[in-house]
């Protein structure tokens, strides 16, 4: 089996020495090591012992990862080739990504100096918090691509809400492709619906800066540049076995999680479209349909370039109105326990009649010289659109088995629930966005109609 390495420029970022384009001085990342290879089996004893020899362990997974994983990590670890001290694992049968869920797991993780995360997901960012919290050094053995591993933030809920929490970045990431690609498909193409949307994300974060100054870097896109546009050509390949397809994916995975390196939160990677998947977890109860991450995220961003394209095709510029927060509306539809968080959110936002009127004057005055960077960023919808149909991956939110409705409600309301500035938040405030998401409501009626019928035939 080959031993190629598939860290490509993570190595550079590594031993900071990777070049900024803008001006040429030498950036690195806290992460010590960063390891992806084909198979890493033989070698976990190795690269654990070199970060954190002499200190006692505890290795966590879950029940699923324990399986693909964690098991081999233990047993490793234990067998005394690492030089560390007392190895432990935790098994966690239920993993909650909560603030619950994380004051649980620091109790179980007391005894111990070091803490091995096995998985991608929930014990990732519970571990990271956790450890965070208590001073802990981690490492990270992921089980399926995803970009959480890298990042130095975590998703907990707490209260209901999600949340992205500074937390603190693994000293080391271990990623043994071969127990990723063996990934079910789903989760493969979660993880790639998941990093496309880097268009969405940079378009909003840097309309942010123009509209408001809030601090942009355009470093955590240089690095997703290299490999972007071969990974959403290659699409059809990453579930073919192609090794070179699929370590490219990881990769674009592990750069993606380290933008908050240069930004220090999550908004490079995270805007809109990380909205509305929230306000899936967060409102469709009962009928949520079961979907992952990163396959809400992928039919997110594909609505919100929809909208982002939409937008700045326009030959003349929206009009601004200020913000109206009709704070009993958001009680009555978020119940009393949830909304003054919400309402708080939007006053973070709130653009006064001042505020309106100053965007308008700019864009009056040159909007196509505002559109422009924006546009030089956006991906057109129809690429994105396409690279999701090749992989298999939910496209709509019928795909994904939402209904109609919440779709529409989606689309109105998931701005309520974050205070980053978006597309959005431009479209509410000048009238586009109700008939924007009456467009989708109706689309969304005739493809559910549409599969209704296939299904009976």
């Amino acid at each position: 089996m080959s031993d190629r390495d598939y860290n490509g420029v993570l190595n550079a970022l590594v031993a900071g020495r990777w070049e900024s384009p803008g001006d040429g001085r030498p950036i690195g990342i806290p992460i010590e090591n960063i390891v992806t290879r084909q198979t890493l089996e033989g070698r976990d004893a190795e690269l654990i012992g070199a970060l954190h020899g002499g200190k006692s362990v505890v290795v966590v997974s879950d029940p699923i990862t324990h399986d693909i994983l964690g098991r081999r990590i233990f047993s490793a670890l234990s067998g005394g080739g690492a030089g560390l001290g007392k190895v432990t694992e935790f098994v966690w049968d239920e993993p909650r990504s909560s603030l619950e869920g994380v004051e649980f797991l620091r109790q179980k993780l007391a005894p111990a100096e070091v803490v091995i995360a096995v998985g991608s997901g929930t014990v990732n960012d519970s571990v990271k918090y956790a450890t965070y919290l208590d001073g802990k050094a981690f490492s990270s053995f992921p089980t399926s691509p995803q970009t959480a591993y890298t990042t130095g933030t975590a998703s907990i809920s707490s209260g209901g809400v999600k949340k992205s929490l500074t937390a603190h970045f693994p000293k080391g990431v271990f990623i043994d492709l071969g127990v990723l690609a063996a990934s079910p498909p789903r989760l493969i193409r979660s993880a790639f619906a998941d990093v496309i949307c880097r268009t969405t994300a940079q378009v909003d974060w840097l309309m942010s800066h123009m509209l408001f100054g809030t601090p942009y870097t355009p470093l955590p896109y240089a690095l997703l540049a290299i490999d972007e546009a071969d990974l959403i050509a290659d699409a059809q390949n990453l579930l073919s076995g192609d090794m070179d397809s699929f370590g490219r994916l990881v990769r674009v995975c592990s750069l993606m999680g380290l933008g908050s390196v240069f930004v220090g939160s999550s908004h490079s990677g995270s805007m809109a479209e990380h909205s509305m998947s929230h306000y899936i977890d967060m409102f469709c109860g009962k009928a949520h349909p079961g979907t992952l991450h990163g396959e809400q995220v992928g039919v997110t961003t594909l609505i919100c370039s929809a909208l982002q394209n939409l937008i700045l095709a326009r030959d003349t510029p929206p009009v601004m109105a200020p913000t109206v927060i009709d704070e009993p509306a958001m009680v009555e539809r978020y119940g009393a326990a949830m909304a003054p968080a919400l309402i708080a959110q939007t006053r973070d936002k709130a653009i006064d009649k001042a505020g309106a009127a100053r965007i308008n004057e700019m864009w009056a005055k040159d909007w196509r010289g505002f559109a422009e960077p924006l546009r030089k960023v956006l991906l057109p919808y129809e690429t994105l659109w396409d690279a999701m149909t090749q992989i298999g991956a939910a496209r709509t939110g019928e795909e994904l088995g939402l209904s109609p409705s919440f779709t529409r409600e989606m689309v109105l309301h998931a701005s309520d629930v974050r205070n980053r500035f978006t597309m959005l938040d431009v479209a509410g405030h000048s009238g586009l966005l109700e008939p924007f998401a009456q467009d989708i409501y109706m689309t969304e009626r005739s493809r559910a109609e549409t599969r209704r019928v296939e299904q009976q035939q």
